[in-house]
């Protein structure tokens, strides 16, 4: 039988704020005592109502504080809350060899926000681009029970032993990626997952290895625009 930690199952699980919300800002969450995970709360948060929370992984070798620009205008615009999860080694773990310490800081990460916030279980959403995207496309299956909604940008690959729930996917990539090419990425996942009976949109642009601005923002529109 799989152990479902180790296979990448979160425990976080709604429930009601018990300490008082976070003021407009970007805050570490005192989690860890280097590359701690950051939250941005955009002004116009009102804690007495559901609000809609994206997690953000970063890519390989980056930080929250680098991939915080793909998302940061978005969430002012739309009224969620960003949370920045942050790998323990240069990447994340699934990466290197399994689910371990950074499926714990997600866990903890989470847990911490939904004490301060009354998150919206409608509308949790994991967003990641390259590694992070990966990491986001492999724990989001895993936990369609807590993400409602995956934003995958130029993931290389998705790495699944326990599936939940059904959450619906953007996939996003550019055709001139030459470091993960779409042809061995992008289309065999959306693919596969459509074959399983996931909802996906796929996302092809003319670009690098790199997420576009255009593109994030068309993806973020579906997601916000559709019904839960």
């Amino acid at each position: 039988m799989i152990n479902p930690q180790l296979a990448g199952r979160l425990a976080f699980a709604h429930r009601l704020p018990t300490r008082a919300p976070l003021p407009p800002g970007l805050h570490p969450l005192g989690l860890a005592p280097e590359r701690d995970a950051l939250l941005l709360v955009p002004d116009g948060i009102d804690p007495r109502r559901p609000t809609p929370l994206v997690v953000l992984f970063h890519g390989g070798g980056g930080s929250a504080e680098k991939i915080l620009p793909m998302l940061r205008d978005h969430a002012a615009a739309r009224g969620f809350l960003l949370l920045l999860p942050q790998s323990v080694f240069p990447t994340w773990d699934l990466v290197i060899g399994g689910h371990g310490p950074d499926r714990e800081r997600v866990d903890a990460a989470l847990a911490e926000v939904g004490t301060r916030f009354l998150l919206d279980p409608g509308r949790l959403v994991f967003a990641g681009h390259s590694d992070g995207g990966s990491y986001t496309l492999s724990l989001g299956l895993a936990n369609g029970h807590v993400a409602t909604h995956l934003l995958v940008s130029s993931a290389g690959f998705l790495s699944v032993h326990l599936q939940s729930g059904a959450p619906r996917i953007v996939i996003t990539h550019g055709t001139r990626d030459e470091q993960i090419p779409i042809a061995r990425s992008a289309r065999i996942h959306a693919a596969q997952l459509r074959e399983a009976g996931y909802a996906v949109a796929a996302i092809e642009y003319d670009g690098p290895h790199a997420y576009d601005p255009a593109v994030v923002a068309q993806a973020v529109d579906l997601i916000f625009r559709e019904e839960a």
